[in-house]
């Protein structure tokens, strides 16, 4: 029935705008449009630090990227589609040896694929706009997440409305999610569930769509409606609301408010959100552990100031805690679908969504532009103190790191990126076995 009314609203649309001169104007449609595209290269190699064996390593390379079309405007009229692709190099062999290869770059057995990821239509009128088929959203809780070689992409029908005056409306439906590389970092379980991914095993799902209630619970739903408010009519306060109700799994609420101020020669800053989960319907959330039940809320707040080229902040989070002996979903945050919103999480590590977690995070960054140069650097620190019924690990956590981006002027559209990340204690077994590590990636992209 979903499917039926959204084409009909795709047909009603089209005779609306085409009218009587459809070919010659569809004709300039085409011949107007225009290419875009990204080429990237990635290579990450991470240095486990073991207590229980020795030192070992292990590294992954890829180029790829994504090109696009989007035709021209034509009465608010536009199609749009784009092609992803990630192809390995010089990696070792087997592939399929992920204490070895590392699988973020590349798609199930570290094999290269590509995926025609974008194919929609979108259509503007006066203050509103609808955008439907297959496409990107950046979300708090449902997001393209593109911290590796390809995003995640979504089939949704999204429409927003800016008539009210300083307030932007906006609802949809999501039916398909094509997880990205970067899930394949996840096998499964309550990390992958809230670190962003699939708890069934986001390691093999990967190369195509697939219905949503599948892919974050081994059953098919009917997927995940979604409506939120943002308003900007206060000087400096942005606040928004977003509400995501995933048939038969759970509905997330997300509150974010954003206060900037000018204090003689420095702009302050101050954020608070917060997140409240529970379960609904069938509780398909049994499917892959626990009773189903969860009734969860997480809450933040970040304090930072900007002073000429010098930004930095302190953020503080807090997850609702299990009851004693329970280390099941029940107070987690559980966020399947990319979105991962949260002030605290590190470059990797995000405990901060675990049950009962209290996260610290320290940022500072400095952008070098009075000196001529395009080049911005990032250092962070961030701790975690877990709650014994987190449900993962055994001992509090914590990570450090830094962040390196720098556009040569000798070529234009082109960024140099170099990431680093040493966490510590990620993950203490019952049995005092720590896994830690020191990682390193090298990314460069080209946009045209």
């Amino acid at each position: 029935m979903r499917k039926r009314l959204l084409n009909s609203l795709i047909i009603t649309l089209l005779m609306k705008t085409v009218g009587v001169n459809a070919a010659d104007d569809l004709s300039s449609m085409f011949s107007e449009g225009k290419l875009s595209g990204q080429i990237r290269e990635f290579s990450i190699v991470r240095t486990y630090k073991k207590s229980t064996s020795q030192d070992d390593s292990r590294s992954a390379n890829a180029v790829g990227g994504y090109l696009k079309y989007e035709t021209a405007d034509f009465k608010g009229l536009s199609l749009g589609a784009a092609f992803y692709t990630t192809n390995g190099f010089l990696n070792d062999s087997p592939k399929t040896n992920y204490s070895k290869v590392d699988p973020t770059l590349l798609g199930k057995d570290n094999e290269s694929y590509s995926i025609l990821g974008e194919v929609y239509l979108e259509f503007k009128f006066d203050n509103t706009a609808f955008k439907g088929g297959r496409q990107k959203l950046n979300t708090p809780m449902a997001s393209a997440d593109d911290a590796r070689m390809l995003p995640n992409l979504f089939e949704a029908y999204v429409l927003s409305n800016t008539d009210i005056a300083d307030t932007t409306l906006v609802a949809g439906h999501v039916s398909k999610f094509a997880q990205g590389t970067f899930g394949r970092v996840y096998d499964g379980g309550i990390l992958s569930a809230t670190s962003g991914y699939s708890p069934v095993d986001s390691r093999d799902q990967v190369g195509g769509f697939e219905n949503i209630g599948t892919y974050t619970v081994g059953e098919s739903t009917d997927g995940i409606s979604l409506a939120s408010v943002t308003y900007t009519g206060i000087e400096g306060l942005k606040l928004q609301l977003w509400d995501y109700y995933a048939h038969d799994i759970l509905n997330a609420i997300y509150a974010q408010a954003d206060y900037k101020m000018d204090i003689k020669s420095a702009m302050a800053f101050l954020s608070v959100q917060f997140i409240k989960e529970n379960d609904v319907g069938k509780s398909l959330i049994k499917n892959i552990g626990g009773d189903g039940k969860i009734d969860s809320d997480y809450w933040a707040i970040k304090l930072g100031a900007k002073v000429q080229n010098l930004s930095a902040y302190v953020a503080y989070s807090q997850t609702s805690k299990n009851d004693a002996g329970d280390a099941s979903y029940a107070n987690a945050i559980v966020s399947p679908w990319g979105g991962m919103p949260a002030f605290t999480q590190g470059m990797v590590t995000r405990h901060q969504f675990l049950a009962g977690t209290k996260a610290t995070k320290l940022a500072a960054t400095y952008d070098f532009k009075d000196m001529g140069v395009d080049f911005k650097t990032t250092l962070y620190y961030t701790s975690y103190d877990m709650d014994i019924n987190n449900g993962y690990t055994f001992d509090d956590a914590s990570e450090m790191g830094f962040d390196i981006i720098y556009h040569p002027e000798i070529i234009q559209n082109l960024q140099v990126r170099l990431r680093a990340n040493y966490a510590d204690d990620f993950h203490v077994s019952a049995a005092d076995a720590t896994t830690s590590w020191d990682e390193y990636r090298f990314i460069l992209n080209y946009n045209f």
